[in-house]
Parts: C-alpha cells; sequence; structure tokens
C-alpha cells in the first residue's frame, strides 16, 4: 500500500516537529487538536516574506476560478482557504479550538464542529459547495468517509464537494499525516456516501512533480446529488 512507503518516514518527520517545539498528543506522534499544531501552522503560513511574496496566488486564483459560491470549508484551520475564497464567501469549522480562534482574529467566520452546529448556519442545503482540503491525509480512510458523511446535508443538491490532498512530497512534510490519499483512495472515501468525482487533476503542476514539488496537489471535485429534504 501507498501508506506503507511513507511509514519509514515517520520518525524523522516527528523528530523535525520535536525541533520545532511542537507539543506532542501521547507517545507516537502530535494531534491535529493540539494548541501547539496551530500555532506551528500559523507561524509557518504566516510569516512576512510569504505574504510579501503573495505564494497563495495560484491556489486563490484556482479556488475562485471553480465558482464554488457559498462555501463550507471543512477543517478550516487558520483561514488559508477562507483568506483565498474572499470575504462573505465562505464559512470555516475546524476541530482545533485555538486555530478557530485565529481564523477570528483574522475577521473570518469561523467555528469548532459544536459551534457550528448551534450557528444559523446549521440548516440542510446551506452551502453550495463543501470544501475539504489537506484534511483527510490526517485521518483513517473510515474516519475521512464518516467526515464527508457528516456534513454532506449541509450542501444543496446539486452542490459541489472539492476534495484536496496532497502528493508525496506534501505527505511527508507533516507528522499528523496518517493515509496517503490519492485519486483513488479519494474516490473510495467519496463513493462511500453515495458519490463519485466528476473530475480529477493535479495542482499546479503536473502528477509528476508530486514526488519532488510539496505544494503539488490531487484535487477530487463530486457532486451532491442527495434530496433536498435530507436532514442532516
Amino acid at each position: 500500500m501507498a501508506t506503507q512507503r511513507f511509514r519509514a518516514g515517520r520518525a524523522a518527520r516527528i523528530a523535525r516537529s520535536h525541533a520545532a517545539g511542537w507539543p506532542m498528543t501521547g507517545s507516537e506522534r502530535p494531534g491535529t487538536r493540539d494548541p501547539g499544531y496551530a500555532k506551528w501552522r500559523a507561524s509557518s503560513e504566516l510569516v512576512w516574506w510569504k505574504r510579501m511574496l503573495d505564494v497563495q496566488y495560484p491556489y486563490r486564483a484556482h479556488l475562485r476560478r471553480l465558482q464554488l459560491g457559498f462555501v463550507l470549508d471543512v477543517g478550516c484551520g487558520i483561514g488559508r482557504n477562507l483568506v483565498n475564497l474572499g470575504p462573505s464567501t465562505a464559512v470555516g469549522t475546524d476541530h482545533n479550538a485555538r486555530a478557530v480562534e485565529i481564523a477570528r482574529a483574522r475577521g473570518l467566520v469561523a467555528f469548532t464542529p459544536e459551534q457550528l452546529r448551534a450557528s444559523i448556519y446549521a440548516m440542510p442545503g446551506r452551502f453550495d459547495s463543501l470544501l475539504v482540503s489537506h484534511v483527510l491525509e490526517h485521518m483513517a480512510t473510515s474516519d475521512a468517509v464518516a467526515l464527508i458523511r457528516a456534513h454532506l446535508g449541509y450542501v444543496r443538491p446539486g452542490g459541489h464537494i472539492v476534495v484536496i490532498t496532497p502528493q508525496e512530497m506534501g505527505f511527508r512534510s507533516d507528522p499528523t499525516h496518517v493515509t496517503f490519499m490519492d485519486f483513488h483512495a479519494v474516490g473510495q472515501v467519496l463513493r462511500q456516501p453515495g458519490l463519485a468525482p466528476v473530475s480529477q487533476y493535479s495542482f499546479r503542476f503536473p502528477r509528476r512533480f508530486g514526488r519532488l514539488f510539496k505544494y503539488n496537489e490531487f484535487v477530487s471535485i463530486a457532486v451532491n446529488e442527495r434530496p433536498s429534504h435530507q436532514a442532516l
């Protein structure tokens, strides 16, 4: 399996997380719920030179070209894609409470799962699209399916589900990554709740660059065909 090919590199990724001062949960690896994970992501994404060079431009342009309408960003983290999608076009949710705090401090609309369920946005079909970007690789396949199922009811019939996952180099870069989610694996996750990818492609560069370029991504898009009366 592809996941097994990456297990040998896990010790090195954990060592790098220690070097970065990243808090650990348990004895094996850090968790994405940790406040330290949110701090690490913020220190990585919000450095001055990345803002000055606007390294997010191609990814921002890509998301906006998809014309996703009003988006629910599941696993929004500190709000990178909420910013990329633009003001008033997206709501985020993340299980890391500290990440949600950072996103809100940036002027973004973000909730923990419990807060989302108690919010005005917790209605069937409230969103045009569901974005799950750099999330599924952090969990086992069964948990990835459960995550999609749990949020699918928020998407209107005919709306889109967009799943973005890292390719090889990106997968190795984060010690919290668990499952290598390539096109086949993501397709399997989407099919279990009754979805099917209508488009799958590599971004930003062709697929062969994924072993060398950390920010190359698998992009999978499906359409929600569930009836509008289906409850959350």
